[in-house]
């Protein structure tokens, strides 16, 4: 299915598998099955018609992402060879991953890719800096680690099993902390936008965090399996296996504005940039949401958002 904005939806067909990723990269969408047949892969320019292509192997691919031109796979299944690789989402090749983990997600961030698993003892990370040699790094906990993420200079894996310790943290994909989950739960998913990390449970709960160490809950919209969640266009979205026409929520950014204030000056914009130590040009999406068009228009951010139009630019 797929949505404009996040909120209306529309189902399309696709070929027949247990979806379990989706990423886009160089101009096209790719996604990946776990029913370990060949055809464990489809791509589509539009995220409207889809077509399946070939796996390198016979895996269980549970998550894709892409990063420096290439897409990477990562899977569940398969003795040494837990890895593909291509750089347009149709040809791929098969790499050897590090261990025969039980690898479930996979991300880029500032020139590595990393992946983490729910299984191995120690070593429930590998990373690579171009997709192809693989190194294993060591774990600071043996929990069933589910997804990672990169923002702000930093990767953040949650747990979906384990101690209660269920995030961990790491600014360069090596050396990783342990970090306090509010709850116990069953975390699936984390992503990163607006200065924000933000992960969902399949208990329904939901947490966010501004430095991926200090964890709160938040509100989820409705108790259900959520087991995805990305960020895009100041909106946060995730994605469920349970519920009835209620298997989508949405939130916006927590530092999004929502009822800005509007006020008028008639410094020019030297004056204005002196006497404000954030400030900036107004966004697309404010243009959008409030109908504010010019560029006359400044933004000056604090606990709440102030719109400020300079009469003399």
């Amino acid at each position: 299915m797929t949505s404009p904005d996040g909120i209306t939806w529309t189902s399309r067909l696709s070929p027949s598998g247990t979806w379990n990723s989706v990423t886009y990269g160089n101009g096209v969408f790719v996604a990946v099955s776990d029913e370990g047949v060949y055809y464990s892969v489809m791509t589509s320019a539009d995220g409207i018609t889809w077509t399946l292509q070939t796996a390198a192997v016979n895996n269980n691919w549970k998550s894709v992402t892409y990063g420096n031109g290439l897409f990477v796979a990562v899977a569940n299944s398969g003795t040494g060879n837990r890895v593909m690789t291509s750089p347009n989402g149709v040809t791929w090749t098969v790499q050897n991953s590090a261990v025969n983990n039980n690898w479930r997600s996979v991300t880029y961030g500032n020139g590595l890719f990393v992946a983490v698993s729910g299984t191995g003892s120690g070593n429930r990370v590998m990373t690579s800096p171009d997709g192809i040699s693989w190194t294993s790094r060591t774990t600071p906990a043996d929990n069933a680690w589910s997804s990672v993420t990169y923002g702000n200079n930093l990767f953040v894996a949650v747990a979906d099993a384990g101690a209660y310790d269920r995030v961990m943290v790491s600014s360069d994909g090596v050396s990783w902390a342990l970090a306090t989950s509010p709850t116990n739960d069953t975390w699936f998913c984390v992503t990163y936008g607006d200065s924000l990390f933000v992960a969902v449970a399949n208990s329904g709960a939901v947490m966010q965090s501004s430095d991926g160490t200090t964890w709160t809950l938040g509100t989820s919209a409705a108790n259900n399996v959520w087991n995805g969640v990305t960020y895009a266009n100041s909106l946060f979205v995730a994605v469920s296996g349970s519920g009835l026409d209620d298997r989508v929520m949405t939130a916006s950014s927590t530092n999004s504005p929502t009822n800005p204030v509007i006020i008028t000056t008639s410094e020019n914009l030297l004056s204005f940039m002196n006497s404000s130590s954030t400030y900036g040009y107004i966004t697309n999406s404010l243009e959008i949401d409030y109908g504010l068009t010019g560029v006359g228009y400044k933004v000056l951010t604090g606990n709440g958002v102030t719109i400020v139009r300079t009469n003399n630019n």
